[in-house]
């Protein structure tokens, strides 16, 4: 997973020696930086800012993973400054051509992202946070566990984009990326059990505001750019989203790693795993799992990892409704863009494609269970059972998508 760099910045070697640097010797300042949102002090912030603004010629000396720890560090006084109202660049113009440097050395937007702020964020006593309580520290941690699964369940999706549907290995494959996506649940159950919509709403959510970089609007490190949204587009979103999630996505792609933006580009171009499936099916599903029996696993193992999806879906739009609720928020749309009611509609599009998914399977074993009962008519008990036994089994794809459904209304 390499980018025009030549190297990973994401992979785990490098975003833990990337958490050890500080080539802009700024852990005081960042430690001090708590206070001084708490007080809102934005000359302070400034002054700060200023003083860490290295020349290009110290950044011609730094290597990609010095830029992007100096980028988590800068950008954090960028947020803060945001935060209490004025536009950073303009009290520090000096950064900008620092800002933008550190952007094409390491391929990225000339801010910080959600990498930043996160994977890259050192952890302990040198932690970057903007108010230091300990919400805000769990509310990293939640996307910093996730990081490495999405990372390596990406790579899996590439793999599933271009293999047949009814290859015997695309459903241990399928079932291996819904194992890491598993851990965005437990990301979300982490931040529901610990961080209050209060606190983020009315503590948090503004270090995360847009600014002004060289005449370009950058958006802040917002958890949109966690990309659940790149597996949604190889596995069903490429073909089968709607213009509102299309922008979105379009909107959240420049913050992305650069090997991430190349998958983007691939699986935009491409049919989705999931229109494949259903175009594997064709109009006779029945007859076509008896011709190619393989279908039937791929087509279990997509229906788990949609009920997953699903499930993480409605939790995360639970959250989002209480933390944007009318008399509690101070924004109407989240730090990535996505408004309450994007959020929803993404959930039930994931909803309704994890249904069709299901029907698939469960229309085509029911009809085998049908062929089967007929075929054994000498003995009634025998027959009875049979139909029971292949009825719950081809209930079964069908089953998750409908508890994703029940557990995404417990959820929201």
């Amino acid at each position: 997973m390499t980018s025009t760099l030549g190297i990973d910045l994401g992979s785990s070697i490098r975003s833990a020696a990337i958490r050890e640097l500080d080539p802009l010797a700024a852990d005081k300042l960042c430690f001090d930086m708590r206070r001084q949102n708490e007080d809102a002090d934005v000359p302070a912030l400034v002054s700060a800012l200023r003083s860490l603004v290295p020349t290009l010629d110290d950044v011609a000396g730094y290597s990609p993973e010095e830029c992007v720890a100096a980028m988590r560090d800068l950008g954090m006084f960028l947020g803060s400054i945001k935060k209490h109202g004025p536009e950073p660049v303009p009290f520090v113009p000096e950064v900008t051509p620092v800002l933008l440097e550190l952007g094409r050395r390491t391929d990225m937007v000339p801010r910080d992202t959600v990498h930043h702020y996160t994977t890259w964020n050192p952890t302990g006593g040198r932690q970057r946070m903007y108010c230091g309580d300990i919400q805000e520290a769990y509310l990293q941690e939640s996307v910093r566990m996730v990081f490495p699964h999405l990372r390596e369940g990406l790579e899996l999706a590439g793999i599933l984009s271009d293999m047949d549907v009814d290859d015997p290995k695309f459903g241990v494959l399928t079932d291996e990326l819904t194992g890491h996506v598993e851990t965005m649940v437990s990301s979300i159950d982490m931040v529901v059990a610990n961080v209050s919509p209060v606190f983020f709403a009315r503590g948090l959510r503004a270090y995360f505001e847009e600014i002004t970089v060289d005449g370009r609007v950058l958006l802040g490190p917002a958890a949109a750019q966690v990309p659940l949204w790149l597996i949604d587009q190889a596995v069903w979103a490429s073909d089968r989203s709607e213009p509102g999630y299309q922008e979105f996505l379009r909107d959240s792609v420049p913050y992305s790693l650069p090997r991430w933006r190349e998958l983007y580009e691939h699986w935009t171009a491409v049919p989705s795993v999931v229109s494949r499936l259903v175009a594997a099916y064709g109009d006779d599903p029945e007859e076509t799992e008896r011709r190619v029996p393989a279908l039937r696993a791929s087509s279990e193992a997509l229906a788990r990892l949609l009920r997953v999806i699903v499930v993480f879906r409605g939790r995360h739009l639970g959250i989002a409704r209480k933390a944007y609720d009318a008399d509690l928020r101070l924004y109407p749309v989240g730090s990535g863009g996505a408004s309450v009611d994007l959020l929803r509609r993404i959930t039930d599009l994931t909803r309704a494609t994890a249904r069709l998914t299901g029907r698939r399977s469960a229309g085509a074993a029911a009809a085998s269970t049908e062929d089967s009962g007929a075929r054994a008519s000498g003995c009634a008990h025998a027959s009875a059972g049979a139909s029971g036994c292949a009825h719950a089994s081809a209930g079964a794809a069908a089953d998750a998508a409908a508890g994703a459904e029940r557990a995404e209304r417990r959820s929201a």
